[in-house]
Formats: C-alpha cells, sequence, structure tokens
C-alpha cells in the first residue's frame, strides 16, 4: 500500500470504532470507548510505559486528553513492533501502522518518547537496541533505501522504479533525514542507558557508509550513484532530469532528492534536513571519540558537519518582505529557493525540536511567523481549526504532526493551550490522530492507523504534564 491516500470518507463505523463497552481508569468516566488493542493482542508490553499512562491519566483534568493519551501514547508498542534476539542480539522490525514495512525515520520517531523510561526498564531497553540494530543492517544493505522489509522474499510493489531496487526493500526514495534518524536514536539511547555494547563492527560499517553517502550527495564532482524515477500519475514521485533531479551548485550542502513526506523535493538543497544533518553528524562525531577516541569517523563526521553548516548560514537565510530574514525550506546554489514549510518532521517549524535552532532565535522567531501565515502556500485555516499541510496529502489537509510540533516548540501557555483543543476538537471521535484531516470536515481523513503521530501526540502531553500540567484540565 503506498504512503500516498487520496481523501477518503472514513466513518467512524467503517474504521472499526464503535465498541459496545465503554470504560476509561483514569477518572472513572464512562464516555468514551475502548479503542485500545486488547492486552492479550499487544505485540509489546512494558510496565513502565503502563505506570506512566496510569500516573498521567489519573492527574489529568480533561478526561478526553487523558482518553487520547492512553490511547495514542502505548500505539506503537501495541500494534508495530516485531522484537526478537537474532543471532544473539536484539532486533526490532517497527511497521509504521498501516503500511507493513520499516522506515528508518519513523521507527526511530515511533519509539523516541519511550527512551526516557528505558532506563530503569530493561525489557524496553532491549527493545529499542533491537530497533537501533535493525536499522544498521537497513543501513548495510542499501543507504540510499528509505523503507524496508523484514521478510527478504516479500515483493514491492514498487519493483518497477528505475532505480536499484534490492530484495527486502519496499521503497528506494533517497532522504537525508533518513540517515539522520538512526543517529539521532542511537545518541539518546547512548546517553541514556550508557550502554556501548550497541556500537559494534556493524554499527561503525553502517555509519561509515552514511559519512560516505553524505559526501556522494554533496556532489562535488558529479551526481552521484544515486537516481530514481516512477512511472506514476502522482506528480510528487516524480523525479526530473533522468531521476537525478534538478541541478545545484554544489556549496558543501547535502543533496535530498525527496522530502520527508516521500515527495520529491523542486530544489535538491532541503534546509530542515541538512540542518538536522548537521546536528546528528555532530552527535555521531561524540559516540565515534567514546569508541575510539580520535578515530577517523569522529574526524570525518566533525568536518563534514562544519562544512554543511557553514553552507546553511551562507545559502539557507533569504529576505522576505514582511517577515524580514527567514529560512528557506529549500534552495539550489544558484540563487533560486522555494518558500512554504512541509508538516513532516524534519520540518522548518520543528528545528527546535531537532535542537537544530533555538526558540528565541530571531531567524527562528521570523520563519515561524511566516509558516503560520497565509504567505505560506501550505498552511490551511478552516471555520474552526488551522495548521500545517503537505503536498503529499493534497489541498486544505491540516497534518495534526504540525498541531503537535507547534505544541512541543512552543513555550507560550496561550498556544500550547491552543495546540491541544485543536487536537482535542479534530480526532474525528476515534481517539487518534491521523496524518491529515479535512480543515472543516475532521471526519475525512488519511491514515487511520499512523503510529507515529499517535506517539508523538503521547510525547507532547507528557511534556506538557511535566512542565505545565495546569494547561490540561
Amino acid at each position: 500500500m503506498d504512503r500516498k491516500k487520496f481523501i477518503q470518507q472514513t466513518s467512524l463505523a467503517s474504521a472499526g470504532l464503535f465498541f459496545s463497552k465503554y470504560a476509561f481508569s483514569g477518572t472513572g468516566n464512562t464516555d468514551f470507548p475502548i479503542v485500545r488493542v486488547p492486552e492479550a493482542q499487544r505485540k509489546f508490553k512494558s510496565k513502565s510505559v503502563e505506570a506512566l499512562i496510569n500516573q498521567v491519566q489519573k492527574k489529568i483534568g480533561n478526561p478526553e486528553i487523558a482518553w487520547m493519551f492512553g490511547n495514542c501514547f502505548p500505539n506503537t508498542l501495541d500494534t508495530t513492533v516485531d522484537f526478537e534476539m537474532i543471532n544473539g542480539k536484539p532486533d526490532t522490525y517497527v511497521i509504521t501502522g498501516d503500511i507493513d514495512a520499516m522506515w528508518l525515520r519513523d521507527s526511530t520517531a515511533q519509539v523516541w518518547p519511550y527512551i526516557p523510561l528505558c532506563r530503569e526498564d530493561k525489557e524496553l531497553q532491549q527493545l529499542i537496541k533491537g530497533v537501533i540494530n535493525r536499522q544498521v543492517k537497513c543501513i548495510l544493505k542499501d543507504p540510499y533505501a528509505n523503507a524496508f522489509y523484514k521478510d527478504e522474499n516479500k515483493i514491492s510493489e514498487w519493483k518497477s522504479d528505475l532505480t536499484d531496487m534490492k530484495p527486502g526493500i519496499h521503497e528506494r526514495k533517497w532522504e537525508v533525514d533518513s540517515l539522520c534518524y538512526p543517529i539521532r536514536l542511537s545518541y539518546a539511547y547512548w546517553k541514556t542507558t550508557q550502554d556501548t555494547s550497541v556500537f559494534d563492527a556493524q554499527w561503525v560499517a553502517a555509519m561509515e557508509l552514511v559519512i560516505k553517502t553524505f559526501k556522494e550527495q554533496q556532489r562535488f564532482d558529479n551526481k552521484g550513484p544515486y537516481h530514481f524515477q516512477r512511472t506514476t500519475a502522482w506528480a510528487t514521485d516524480g523525479v526530473p532530469l533522468s531521476g537525478y533531479g534538478y541541478p545545484v551548485k554544489p556549496n558543501g550542502l547535502i543533496c535530498s532528492v525527496f522530502r520527508p513526506s516521500d515527495d520529491a523535493t523542486i530544489y535538491p538543497y532541503l534546509v530542515p534536513s541538512n540542518f538536522f544533518a548537521v546536528i546528528e553528524l555532530k552527535h555521531l562525531a561524540a559516540i565515534a571519540q567514546t569508541i575510539v577516541p580520535q578515530n577517523k569517523l569522529s574526524v570525518s563526521a566533525t568536518a563534514l558537519s562544519t562544512q554543511v553548516e557553514n553552507a546553511l548560514r551562507e545559502n539557507a537565510i533569504i529576505d522576505v518582505k514582511g517577515f524580514g530574514k527567514i529560512y528557506a525550506y529549500e534552495v539550489n546554489g544558484f540563487g533560486s529557493f522555494n518558500l512554504m514549510d512541509d508538516s513532516n518532521v524534519p520540518s522548518l517549524l520543528a528545528l527546535p525540536y531537532m535542537h537544530a535552532a533555538f526558540a528565541k532565535d530571531p531567524v527562528y522567531i521570523n520563519t515561524k511567523k511566516y509558516i503560520l501565515s497565509d504567505s505560506n502556500p501550505f498552511y490551511y485555516k478552516g471555520a474552526r481549526t488551522e495548521g500545517g499541510g503537505s503536498p503529499h496529502t493534497g489541498a486544505d489537509m491540516i497534518w495534526p504532526l504540525s498541531i503537535i510540533l507547534r505544541g512541543l516548540t512552543s513555550d507560550n501557555d496561550i498556544e500550547i493551550k491552543k495546540c491541544i483543543s485543536l487536537l482535542q476538537q479534530t480526532h474525528a471521535g476515534t481517539g487518534f490522530m491521523h496524518e491529515s484531516f479535512q480543515k472543516d470536515h475532521y471526519e475525512d481523513f488519511t491514515r487511520k492507523w499512523f503510529a507515529w503521530a499517535n506517539t508523538i501526540f503521547g510525547e507532547f502531553i507528557w511534556k506538557v504534564y511535566q512542565t505545565k500540567p495546569y494547561l490540561l484540565n
């Protein structure tokens, strides 16, 4: 099944979300249906996750948000993980939800909120370590692919794509963030647990391949080995000029042929993804110094991070009338730029979440004003709601991810409360997040089972619970 789904009229009944039994353990409220997967059918059970759900639910004054938190926060563990030991090492395959494939990006984001809990929860720690091990296998198979199967014999619906498709690959769209996310997960896991055993020879080989791939896509000498074409009527799946994309003038930035939305870039220097690479290359250098102090991996990662960071400083900031200096979404090195934002992550809005910019940075503040305005072609306002969208889902479709990231990157009570209210208002009675919803008809949504959106909603509510609990009343 393709990630791209045309907007469907999805009633609650057809989504299988009407149940005869009603219960909610947090407050004794009986107004909400049981929509979480029954315990016997859950893929993975974590005592620490369950304890946190109970703790948060009991202290949230808003019963609907408490109910949604209990559904969404554990959704990745409940429905998407396949954990086992392979050759004495933990291995965790993580599907996105309604698509039976593992994205390097999504698999990191889906388990990300659980990392703080794995310090004391050894089983959860093993699960996350298994995700890292599985991601290493994927990178070593093909650093240019974005999504993989566990079953090497499974045939992809995209097998006819004009690119170097290999067994076990679901899709081969080159996205810079695909190689950033595994570093993000490895670094956070290490900092939380102090466990370095995951950084074995295979992990080092995968990270060396990450550096090699990033350098190839700086395209200083040639276009590199990657190209992609697809026979399709969906314009954002097409890559022009024999599958290499529109030309760039090499300047140190890394080309990303696709965005995190899996849509083709217009200008291959995707700014938020390059910011992400800067941060994660620094994290990679820190890990490498710990494994083998001053080894070549650390030196290479540091040098590349510095080069990309300098190139961003020189190429990514545009002066826009009415907003001042802001970050462009895409540039090409020739002076052309694309002003917009896409609701996936990395995005310009999410830069503070990725630790790639400070929320009080003047350029970021100006950029955020632009993103949340009608000057951004993919910011939509309905009669009662508003939020960022994406070419991926078409016009007038708002992504809960955009609302969640707006809340996660804000310290303003009014703005955070607004985000919570919008999410409560637009889940269409399902108790879960979706990929997108129509700005005026919330029951028209895409992807009823999208684990990343569910888990990051839980992350948002948990953060508010920890820092501003009064906003949950």
